[in-house]
Order: structure tokens, then C-alpha cells, then sequence
């Protein structure tokens, strides 16, 4: 598994992460499944507080004991739940984000986080705030580094140009290519991307005709969807896959850092570490793939 720097810092993270979100709540299987993403070179293990009232985060802590020094930890802030745990708000306050870090930390079982994400955030938040809560518990030694997780490119753009951030976690894969059009800035900031969202809801796998919805998908119709899909199925060679050329489209990409992939057990962590050791793809191939999906922008305002 290969592995690639987390924008400035000094962390080298795997090129497939595990977005621990898909885990369940059955720590056995779950459990099992960290410890054969570990087994197999994977070390960026992506969850966030609000993922199953935090017991998300308290089974990756299950999972990495023992195993802390070969785990880059990533988890995220930002989503309150409410005392009867049956709807959340957003809350990117100093206050609570010492607060919520306090419990991650016990949850997760560890005394520092290596890379703390904002789960979101408007425009209308007090960023500043926000961020030098951020620089205070770096300079505590409770978190290494900070980014967010966004597709609102008013606030991506506001904490690259007032913030420390060393990535950004966005929704990225073949049908949905706009982050593309934030890459340049990040490459000149040394911001990496985190990707999520790389199969596309299992749009970019075998079983893509089961996942096909009379929805479509973003900005693509259903019958859009069905044509894209076949026309990236007749681009592939042998050794290739859909599952695969998904993953390494994504990764051909410099400021790509690492592809944080959900897996629910075992065997579709395996399924994803074999699309990821699949023959990559060719510059024509890349190419090809450009000119075949779509290249949408964000909305100006948001």
C-alpha cells in the first residue's frame, strides 16, 4: 500500500483509507474488518463524533488498541447532537469543539487525535473562532493537525486563506468531478484532498445496474448514468475493473492524498484493496475517462 503526504505535514497516509462511517455497530465484525484494513497496509482510519451517537468512534478505538503507532487517526467535529439523540445542530463553536474533542478522545481511547476535522460549515459561522480553537489544541498536543470537510467552496476558500487547514474532504469520484476545479488552488497551498464518495454509491462497481435509480445521480439523469457507465466499461483492459478504474482515476491526481472507502466487513474492504491493486490506468485512458463525464461546477454562492 502506498502512501502519500498529508499536505504539509509530516504524516504519510495510505492512498485507500477506511471511512470507518459504513462499520456498524457490531464490534466484532467491525473490529475484524479495522484489523484486516491495518493487516493490509491500510493506516488512515477516517470517523466523526456524529457517526451512531459516537459509538463509530468508539469502536475504531476498539480497533487500534494496541495498534495506535501504526494508525493516522482521523475524526470530526462539528454536528451537536440533542439530549434525546434523535436530531443534531450545527455548532462550530470553541466551546463545544473543546468540548466534543474531550469526548472523542475517550471514546476513540487515545490521548491525541492526528488529524481533526470541521464536519462542515456555513458562511454565516464565526470562523475565526473556530480557528484558533484549532491552533490552541495543537498547541496542546490534543490534535497534530486540522482540516474540514466541505463542498461549499465560500468556506473552503475562506480557511484556505485564514487557516492552517491541510485538507480538505470532499465528495469526488468519475460522475462527480467539481472538486477538480478547487486542485490548482490546493496544489499552490500544499492543501490535500480526502476523498469520499469514490464509487459513487456503488455506481462504479459491478453491480452498478442494481444501483441504477430512477433519480439518476447529481447531474446526471438515469439514462445518462447508464450510458457514462458503459462507455467507461468499454475503456477498461484486462486486469481492469470499474471498482478499479474509479479508485485510480482518483489517484492519478497529486493532490489526492488518500481515498477514505467504506467498507461494512471484511470482504468489501478485500474488494476494495483488489480494484486498488488492479492495473492502473494509462494517460489515454485518463483522458478518455475526461471526456466521457461530465465537469460541472459548484454553485458560485454557497
Amino acid at each position: 500500500m502506498k502512501k502519500r503526504k498529508l499536505g504539509s505535514t509530516l504524516l504519510q497516509i495510505s492512498e485507500i483509507g477506511l471511512g470507518c462511517m459504513s462499520l456498524g455497530t457490531e464490534d466484532n465484525e467491525a473490529i475484524s474488518t479495522i484489523h484486516a484494513a491495518i493487516d493490509a497496509g491500510i493506516n488512515y482510519f477516517d470517523t466523526a463524533d456524529l457517526y451512531d451517537f459516537g459509538k463509530n468512534e468508539e469502536i475504531v478505538g476498539k480497533g487500534i488498541k494496541g495498534k495506535r503507532d501504526q494508525v493516522i487517526l482521523a475524526t470530526k467535529v462539528g454536528n451537536r447532537w440533542n439530549n434525546s439523540n434523535d436530531k443534531w445542530h450545527w455548532d462550530p463553536s470553541g466551546v463545544y469543539i473543546k468540548e466534543a474533542v474531550k469526548d472523542s478522545l475517550r471514546r476513540l481511547n487515545t490521548d491525541y487525535i492526528d488529524y481533526y476535522q470541521l464536519h462542515g460549515g456555513t458562511i454565516e459561522d464565526q470562523y475565526e473562532e473556530t480557528v484558533y480553537t484549532f491552533e490552541e489544541l495543537v498547541k496542546e498536543g490534543v490534535i497534530r493537525y486540522y482540516g474540514i470537510s466541505s463542498i461549499r467552496p465560500n468556506v473552503i476558500n475562506r480557511f484556505v486563506d485564514h487557516s492552517s487547514i491541510q485538507g480538505v474532504m470532499m465528495q469526488y469520484n468519475v460522475l462527480e468531478r467539481r472538486p477538480e476545479e478547487f486542485f490548482p488552488r490546493f496544489e499552490k497551498n500544499n492543501i490535500s484532498v480526502i476523498a469520499r464518495g469514490s464509487v459513487a454509491k456503488g455506481l462504479l462497481t459491478s453491480n452498478w445496474e442494481k444501483k441504477l435509480s430512477n433519480k439518476g445521480y447529481l447531474s446526471y439523469s438515469e439514462n445518462e448514468c447508464k450510458e457514462t457507465i458503459l462507455k467507461l466499461s468499454q475503456l477498461l483492459e484486462e486486469e481492469q475493473s470499474l471498482h478499479s478504474l474509479a479508485l485510480h482515476y482518483l489517484l492519478h491526481h497529486n493532490v489526492v492524498s488518500s481515498l477514505a472507502v467504506g467498507a461494512r466487513n471484511k470482504e468489501q474492504l478485500l474488494d476494495n484493496i483488489k480494484a486498488y491493486d488492479a492495473k492502473p490506468l494509462s494517460t489515454q485512458q485518463i483522458t478518455q475517462i475526461q471526456a466521457i463525464s461530465h465537469l460541472s461546477k459548484y454553485e458560485e454562492h454557497r
